[in-house]
């Protein structure tokens, strides 16, 4: 069976290599009984979406990806214009390819364009991810994936949510041929498999200074200053210079009184400049984008975390450290069980009111949902190779 796997954004590498793992440990398993013909051939293509070295190779050297088949160097620009490019880019590979299946993730302009390029020449798409919702019709994110789950023929639900969204909207497992799947999210395949290694390999709060210089007490670790983590770059914020000033005047007024790490996106440095803003407490430290290993280690060990991030806000779930999300809303409402997620929006007074209630004495850690014992990758591969 040969796939053609469509990506181009940092978080579309960190599942992408979960479901490449499964690909592996299946092909193992098919030369292990002689069944090699029952193997899987995946084509990698990377649209350079994201392109720096600290949003793009790093990852693909930390997560063990294969280097792509394909490098389309999209680069950056407008959606029209960087859409456009992809998909005249990505359809002669798929007429030279001629894979049975095309594989897209998530809700960023390479999944867009990998869905529909393959629509238009009914190769099946199997959308990871599908079934998300935020009704917020000027995200572009929401454009892209209400389309590419209209184009699907698998749509594999990381929630029972996911699968009752798609539902309302007429696409059902089993109705004009589309299988409907609620398999469990493969982020948390990732965080599972790395989360240690990167509390073992991980030098970043060294590197920043956020480790004490005390003696340790018996039995434990080095002691690690209390700070906060903030990260920022969806369009909605960074291109708005009235949003943007009035996070990150929330973030200085944090900045005032304890650390703060902020790893700076390339988008939100440009717009930051542009409109004459930067964040001035000196305690915010503003660092370069980071590796997965030290973003998980990062989130790992923050008092809170502040973010417009998808991922981030589930990572923050899974490891139990409270999250504010910078935006109107979210797609993964289950996060916002027991408090774990406040929804602050971008008004300075809304994002320090969600800091003060997570620190009051009223907020405890509650209990987190797990998704469900089996692995999301390894229930994506087994619905392909039925």
């Amino acid at each position: 069976m040969k796939i053609m796997t469509v990506v181009g954004a940092r978080p579309q590498f960190i599942k992408a290599a979960a479901v490449n793992r499964a690909i592996r440990g299946f092909n193992r398993k098919a030369s292990a009984r002689r069944r090699t013909g029952n193997s899987i051939r995946e084509i990698l293509v990377h649209t350079g979406q994201h392109y720096d070295y600290l949003m793009d190779r790093v990852f693909f050297e930390e997560l063990r990806l294969p280097k792509p088949d394909y490098h389309l160097e999209a680069g950056s620009g407008f959606h029209g214009r960087q859409t456009g490019i992809m998909l005249e880019r990505i359809e002669p590979i798929l007429q030279k390819e001629e894979p049975e299946m095309v594989l897209v993730y998530g809700d960023t302009n390479s999944t867009l364009a990998g869905s529909l390029a393959a629509a238009k020449l009914c190769i099946p798409v199997a959308h990871i991810e599908a079934g998300l919702r935020s009704y917020d019709p000027d995200m572009p994110e929401e454009i892209n994936r209400v389309l590419t789950d209209h184009l699907s023929r698998l749509l594999f639900c990381p929630t029972g949510q996911a699968v009752k969204n798609l539902s309302k909207e007429g696409i059902r497992d089993g109705r004009e041929g589309r299988s409907v799947k609620n398999v469990g999210d493969v982020m948390y395949d990732s965080i599972s498999y790395y989360s240690e290694l990167a509390e073992i390999e991980s030098t970043i709060l060294g590197d920043l200074g956020l480790v004490s210089e005390d003696r340790p007490a018996a039995n434990s670790g080095p002691r690690v200053s209390e700070y906060y983590l903030a990260t920022l770059h969806r369009a909605e914020n960074t291109d708005d210079p009235r949003r943007l000033g009035s996070i990150l005047e929330a973030l200085n007024v944090i900045g005032r009184r304890a650390d703060l790490v902020f790893p700076l996106h390339p988008r939100t440095r440009k717009m930051m400049k542009t409109h004459g803003l930067s964040p001035g407490s000196k305690k915010i430290k503003v660092i370069a984008p980071v590796s997965y290993l030290n973003m998980l280690k990062l989130e790992r060990n923050a008092k809170i975390i502040l973010t417009d991030s998808g991922g981030v806000q589930k990572e923050a779930y899974w490891l139990r450290i409270p999250c504010i999300t910078l935006r109107e809303g979210t797609e993964w409402d289950y996060t916002k069980t027991g408090g774990w997620n406040l929804v602050s929006g971008w008004k300075t007074s809304k994002i320090l009111n969600s800091v003060a209630e997570i620190e009051s004495e009223k907020w405890e850690k509650r209990g987190v949902l797990r998704p469900s014992d089996h692995k999301a990758s390894e229930e994506i591969l087994r619905f392909l190779t039925q």
